[in-house]
């Protein structure tokens, strides 16, 4: 007797769970139906991500740093079943070393990007670097994983939450990688997966006025219109990895202290 083998369901990941599209819509992509989200998922994952800020934000910057290395560990536990959904184990390696590269900042952005001003006057004047909140991120469409991960980690680094509208020619590596984060330490929200038509999901997503931040894998001017109804901060991502990358998305807070009695 012949086996049928049983074909995976690909589906959204939304505040730390598997939810299918609420309209029932799927498209075909890379030879499987995927769910295509619509504007009300799109809304749930905003909500998702705004209900995680304070949590995630919250923790210490170290254990964040932890967090991301366990991300990293389950990608290279992973590493035979990713490299099917994209370039190959090549890139799946990259991944992993990016994921730790920003997992190594976590703790050092303060040092780094704030630190102690001089003032005329007998106060104290601190800069301290915070998160933004919520960012949108329109992921690269290739590649498929790294890219993804590139726009994902330094959010993440530097204690943001986010929403994702993954390749609309290749969602199989998002939803893979939503397994990998519901496998981790990342607590549910933090990370939230959309997979479907870009330009369905897009503007909804830069015009939306709980999200504090946009990251675009290329220029976009109808997407930048759409973002400046809240004066929105857009970043046009570019590859590799960089410090500034997670300074993009941090807020710079000047503290004033006195001294003495």
């Amino acid at each position: 007797m012949t086996r049928v083998p049983v074909r995976k369901t690909y589906k959204l990941y939304v505040g730390g769970k598997f939810p299918r599209s609420e309209s029932g819509r799927t498209y075909e992509a890379e030879g499987h139906n995927v769910a295509q989200a619509s504007r009300k998922d799109l809304r749930e994952a905003v909500r998702a991500a705004r209900g995680a800020v304070g949590g995630w934000a919250g923790i210490t910057a170290y254990n964040r740093g932890q967090v991301l290395y366990r991300v990293a560990e389950m990608l290279e536990a992973r590493a035979t079943d990713l490299a099917e959904v994209c370039s190959g184990a090549t890139e799946v390696e990259e991944c992993v070393d990016r994921m730790v590269w920003y997992a190594g900042w976590t703790d050092k952005l303060p040092q780094v990007l704030g630190g102690a001003n001089p003032v005329a006057g007998p106060y104290f004047n601190f800069t301290v670097p915070e998160p933004t909140g919520v960012v949108g991120i329109v992921a690269p469409g290739e590649p498929a994983l790294l890219g993804l991960v590139s726009r994902l980690a330094p959010v993440l680094a530097g204690g943001n939450t986010c929403v994702v509208i993954a390749s609309e020619a290749h969602p199989r590596a998002a939803i893979e990688f939503g397994e990998v984060l519901a496998t981790s330490d990342v607590p549910g929200g933090v990370v939230n997966l959309l997979t479907g038509r870009r330009d369905e999901l897009a503007p909804h997503l830069a015009s939306h006025l709980d999200v504090d931040a946009l990251d675009l894998a290329r220029g976009d001017a109808e997407l930048e219109r759409a973002a400046a109804d809240n004066v929105k901060r857009v970043v046009f991502s570019k590859p590799g990895q960089s410090l500034y990358d997670i300074s993009n998305f941090l807020e710079l807070k000047t503290v004033w202290h006195p001294m003495g009695q």
